[in-house]
């Protein structure tokens, strides 16, 4: 399977963080290797580039890639970014690093993936994890979370409005059965709220982003991992975040808000969203806003 993905922003990231001859970056979401690729490319033999991503598949096309643009100055590593201090370490030893990027959306390969659970469309394994070594799995979380804490997954993660009437149904429907599969949980969510021809998203759409960041821990791990980018960078090094949801939008402008002209100098008054014709190209696009930032 070739890993498909088309990196949102391409253009701003590389502006932000302006790559030199010679510069060490840090691409903490490889995923499709879109912004690796271009900043490799920008630093030259004297630079490197770190790529980390919890995907063997996007591991793997992305050697295929880099090996074919013959960029020899990339170091892959399979690992979580709430490691990235240690990953860092490992290649960059006692060094700071001029830059550092995240792409916190799920990738277009990760989606279409059909031995996955991202999905809501097909009979799958209710896996939302983004890796074989995480500790939650999402069939634990819908067989076993309390109605409260599905109520509260769904509303805070998800923002569904009917996160109660759902949570309530999956607790009804696990009673008999176990919930095991995508379809099973589609069935019973669209008992809630049914497919309208009108609407531009499943029914399941916002429960199954819940799940996911749940599974992950998304938004703590995170936290964990822009206090690290910022102990990792140099002085004048940029960070550039992208994020899709505003949990995560909401912790990256507090890191930086609480961090102003102390640690770092807010490069974007407001976070940057695609253009029109970069949203229109592509949807996944839509939702993201881009933060960066550089340390003083």
């Amino acid at each position: 399977m070739i890993y498909s993905h088309v990196p949102v922003m391409l253009k701003e990231i590389i502006s932000f963080l302006d790559p030199k001859i010679g510069g060490k970056f840090i691409d903490c979401t490889l995923g499709g290797a879109g912004y690796t690729r271009a900043i490799a490319e920008l630093v030259g033999e004297k630079g490197k580039v770190l790529g980390i991503d919890l995907d063997e598949l996007a591991l793997e096309n992305a050697k295929r890639l880099l090996k074919e643009k013959k960029l020899n100055n990339v170091e892959l590593v399979r690992s979580n970014f709430k490691n990235l201090n240690e990953v860092a370490e490992s290649v960059f030893p006692g060094e700071l690093v001029d830059g550092i990027v995240f792409d916190l959306g799920l990738s277009s390969a990760q989606l279409d993936d059909e031995a996955r659970g991202f999905s809501f469309k097909g009979e799958r394994a209710l896996d939302m994890s983004f890796g074989p070594d995480n500790e939650l799995s999402t069939e634990k979380i819908v067989n076993f979370y309390s109605l409260l804490e599905l109520t509260k997954i769904f509303r805070e993660y998800g923002e569904e409005k009917q996160a109660y009437r759902i949570a309530k149904k999956i607790v009804e429907t696990r009673k008999k059965k176990k919930i095991k599969t995508t379809s099973d949980l589609c069935t019973l969510i669209e008992e809630i709220i049914p497919i309208r021809a009108w609407s531009k998203i499943h029914p399941a759409t916002k429960v199954f982003q819940a799940l996911r960041m749940e599974t992950n821990k998304e938004l703590e791990v995170l936290a964990e991992a822009l206090e690290q980018a910022e102990k990792r960078l140099k002085i004048g090094g940029r960070l550039v975040v992208v994020s899709f949801h505003s949990g995560e939008d909401r912790i990256v402008k507090n890191f930086l808000r609480d961090r102003k002209g102390k640690d770092f100098n807010i490069l974007t008054k407001k976070p940057l969203i695609p253009g029109s014709f970069e949203a229109s190209c592509n949807k996944r696009a839509r939702s993201a806003k881009l933060r960066a930032a550089q340390k003083i």
